[in-house]
């Protein structure tokens, strides 16, 4: 059970990091990569092949602008694919739109934050993973409670 988040480059660790802490809270292992698929396709193929070679595993692309990354690690890989890009204010709608629409063949999920990339991640391996099932199940559970509290202090 592994999540490789692969970057497009490495100004984007500090959002990489938030994904990874999430993973890391749910016990999900996970490596950074950074790799692009304009000026590393060798790289990135490499990268593919060497977690494709493993079992349970998703990975999440962290790339702005043309985010080709996602959809070539899609393309290259059986694996599912989640796209969780860094979104500046400047530039939100064309980056956002670069994620949503990937090539044929080249599904991606987009989740927009990236706590809850890595928790979409952490539910498709929780599918074949009962430990894992049974913190996220908790872990709902825990934000009904805490709902449910709140919602009785009003009343």
């Amino acid at each position: 059970m592994l999540v490789p988040i692969i970057m497009g480059s490495k100004a984007d660790l500090e959002f990489a990091q938030k994904i990874a802490k999430k993973l890391k809270d749910l016990g999900v292992y996970y490596v950074i990569r950074i790799a692009s698929a304009h000026k590393a396709a060798e790289l990135l193929l490499s990268i593919i092949k060497k977690y494709d070679a493993e079992e349970d595993i998703v990975y999440i692309t962290v790339a702005g602008r043309s985010n080709a990354l996602s959809g070539f690690v899609s393309a290259n890989s059986i694996n599912p694919v989640i796209a969780c890009p860094p979104l500046d204010k400047q530039s939100y709608m064309m980056d956002i739109h670069s994620s949503l629409r990937m090539p044929s063949n080249a599904p991606c999920m987009t989740v927009v934050d990236p706590k809850n990339a890595a928790l979409a991640a952490a539910k498709i391996l929780a599918l074949k993973n009962t430990e894992l099932k049974s913190k996220i199940t908790q872990g709902i559970a825990d934000v009904r409670a805490g709902i449910e509290k709140d919602d009785k202090e009003l009343q």
